[in-house]
């Protein structure tokens, strides 16, 4: 949304200088490695990272950075490049992984360019079809024993961003793409409960033994939810423990027991 003074809406660009502005000083003594895509892999977002001590992971598309890759080009025929393949089972299939990595390259067509570190790793299977490739710019310098952790680490950008909000869509927060409720404050008001929710709701699954057990049974958030809201439409339970430990009998032992006094609160 505006903000800043801006009357049109925010970019992401923008957001991140602004978060940066208000949060990197506390982040940056706990060692703390931003991840994000290309669109964050530019040199003046990029200047005010390292400015703030911090370590970032970012992709970097050669379709966006033209310079980098015709430098990056010249340097693998110079043999200037490192290699390192190896292979691997995922249970279904053997694939080859193959990672390409360079120090200090500079970015940009320009004299004041910054330096990055870059890696790029190339999957491949069995048949010799290339299945996945990305590449991504950093601020780790990178060798043989860390290039592949390093790939990982900014791969997880993509399980968290999408995985999360998938869940967030599809598995029972109703949470859409375009948040738009209400005129002013509603949209933020709702988006606020539903991460508040989902955090709940994760740090239960971690913590709680009982709920991470009866999630294995139940591994849809909306399955849960439906179980939960159909229960406690006709039962008043004693607590949230009650109502999980009554749920894993039901589940473990087949159809439910009659309703314990010392469990289950009826309504008057």
């Amino acid at each position: 949304m505006p903000q800043d003074g801006h009357e049109k809406q925010d970019c992401e660009r923008a957001a991140a200088k602004r978060w940066l502005d208000s949060f990197a000083e506390g982040y940056s003594p706990l060692g703390i490695t931003l991840l994000g895509d290309d669109i964050y892999a530019c040199q003046p977002l990029i200047r005010k990272v390292v400015d703030q001590e911090l370590h970032y992971i970012f992709v970097a598309k050669p379709s966006s950075h033209k310079y980098l890759y015709e430098e990056l080009e010249a340097m693998e025929r110079l043999r200037q490049m490192k290699h390192l393949q190896h292979t691997e089972w995922t249970g279904k299939e053997r694939r080859t992984l193959d990672y390409r990595y360079i120090n200090d390259v500079t970015l940009k067509d320009a004299e004041d360019s910054i330096k990055v570190n870059w890696a790029e790793l190339t999957i491949t299977n069995a048949q010799g079809k290339v299945t996945f490739r990305i590449s991504y710019v950093t601020s780790y310098l990178i060798d043989e024993q860390n290039v592949a952790a390093l790939v990982e680490a900014g791969r997880c950008r993509w399980k968290i961003e999408n995985e999360n909000f998938n869940t967030l869509k599809t598995k029972g927060y109703h949470f859409e793409h375009s948040f738009g409720h209400g005129k002013k404050y509603l949209s933020q008001t709702l988006l606020s409960l539903n991460i508040l929710a989902f955090l709940f709701h994760t740090v239960l699954e971690l913590r709680d033994e009982r709920c991470a057990l009866l999630r294995k049974s139940l591994p849809r958030r909306d399955t849960f939810f439906q179980h939960i809201a159909a229960l406690t439409q006709y039962l008043c339970f004693a607590s949230w423990q009650s109502l999980l430990w009554f749920m894993l009998r039901a589940l473990q032992d087949g159809p439910a027991p009659p309703p314990d006094p010392s469990v289950i609160i009826e309504e008057p």
